[in-house]
């Protein structure tokens, strides 16, 4: 009788801990997977949510243009030197945006003004 009494209190105990993993996969499941792609998700609609007219951007197919006109969810995006090429797209198909000012070019540093004053 006594050992019945243990088998039962050992399987209950196996399925606890059985549990336990269960609970702790889905948890790392979630912050290494779903988190992780929230947070992209966020980041990609806060960008496209910031379009403006004269922005640079990177298509996911790999075209770098400049966006002309921004409609609801479609852009108009001018590619090359070439003036009359503009395409309308979806604006989902924007991999990356880079904003003008942020290609604004640093100046030199002054120390380096210094030390080719003296070599000329």
């Amino acid at each position: 009788m006594n050992f019945l009494v243990t088998a039962t209190e050992g399987a209950a105990g196996g399925s606890l801990m059985m549990i336990a993993w269960i609970v702790i996969l889905f948890v790392l499941l979630y912050f290494m997977m779903i988190r992780p792609q929230r947070k992209e998700q966020s980041r990609k609609q806060q960008m496209l949510s910031n379009l403006e007219i004269g922005d640079t951007i990177l298509t996911t197919s790999g075209f770098y243009g400049t966006i002309v006109d921004v409609q609801d969810d479609m852009v108009i995006v001018e590619f090359g030197s070439n003036k009359n090429c503009r395409i309308p797209m979806q604006q989902g198909a924007i991999a990356d945006v880079e904003k003008p000012a942020d290609s604004v070019k640093v100046e030199d540093n002054p120390k380096d003004k210094k030390k080719n004053k003296g070599n000329v």
